[in-house]
C-alpha cells in the first residue's frame, strides 16, 4: 500500500510516516519546495505532475494563528483557511481519481479538538478545523459506494516541538491540569488511530471525528 501524507516532517505528521513505514506502507511525503499548500499554483503544479497509484491520503498539513479575531489580517485569514482547508479539498478532489483504483482507499484528514470546542483567538483555526469535519462526513457519503472511507482524527494537546515552543512550563503545567489523564498525548498515540483508520483493520468506519485528546473535552 501507498499513502501521501502532507506535513509529514515534524511532529503528528513524522509519527504517522513512522508508523506506516513500521507497518510496509510507502509513504510519499512531499517537501515544502515541492508542495506549498498556501501557494495555488504550487498546488496546481504538484497535482499536474502527480500521476502514482495510492491507496490513502493523510491531509495532516496545517498552521494555527493565535489571535483575537480583530488582530487578524486578510493574509492571515486567507493563510489558515488555505493551508488548512481548502487545500486539503483541492488534493483530495484532484486525487480521487488515483484513490478509487484502489481496492482499499482511506482518506483521514487531521482536525482538533478546536473544531469542536473553542477557545479565545482561535476563530478561524476552528473554522478551518470544523470545515475539515463537515468535509469528512459528506465525503464519507458521497464516497461510501466505490467505496472510499473517510474519516477525520481531532487531536487535543500532543507533546510536540510546537507545543513547547507556544506555551511556556506553568502553561503546559496548567494544560496537564485540565486533561482527565495528567498528560498530553505522544504523536506516536495519535499515528496509532491514523493507523487504524487507513489500514485494512478499518472495514466499517466512516464519516467519523475521532477525538484524541485523554479526555479533555469531557469536561
Amino acid at each position: 500500500m501507498k499513502a501521501l501524507i502532507t506535513g509529514g516532517s515534524r511532529g503528528i505528521g513524522e509519527a504517522i510516516v513512522s508508523k506506516f513505514l513500521e507497518n510496509s506502507i510507502e509513504a510519499i511525503v512531499p517537501t515544502r519546495k515541492e508542495l506549498d499548500l498556501g501557494n495555488n499554483n504550487s498546488i496546481e503544479e504538484f497535482l499536474t505532475k502527480f500521476n502514482t497509484p495510492i491507496d490513502i491520503l493523510i491531509n495532516n498539513a496545517g498552521i494555527n494563528e493565535i489571535s483575537l479575531l480583530e488582530n487578524l489580517s486578510d493574509s492571515k485569514i486567507e493563510d489558515v483557511l488555505n493551508i488548512n482547508l481548502v487545500s486539503p479539498i483541492k488534493l483530495i478532489r484532484n486525487l480521487l481519481p488515483l484513490l478509487k483504483k484502489s481496492k482499499n482507499a482511506r482518506i483521514v484528514n487531521i482536525s482538533s479538538i478546536w473544531s469542536v470546542v473553542s477557545k479565545e483567538g482561535r476563530s478561524i483555526y476552528s473554522i478551518s478545523k470544523s470545515g475539515l469535519n463537515a468535509l469528512t462526513r459528506s465525503l464519507a457519503l458521497e464516497l461510501g459506494h466505490i467505496p472510499v472511507l473517510v474519516n477525520t482524527v481531532a487531536p487535543g494537546y500532543v507533546n510536540t516541538e510546537l507545543t513547547q515552543k507556544n506555551n511556556t512550563i506553568a502553561e503546559l503545567e496548567k494544560i496537564r491540569s485540565l486533561i482527565p489523564l495528567k498528560r498530553l498525548a505522544g504523536p506516536e498515540e495519535v499515528a496509532e488511530v491514523v493507523y487504524f483508520l487507513s489500514s485494512t483493520q478499518n472495514t466499517y468506519l466512516t464519516g467519523q471525528v475521532i477525538i484524541v485528546d485523554g479526555g479533555y473535552t469531557c469536561r
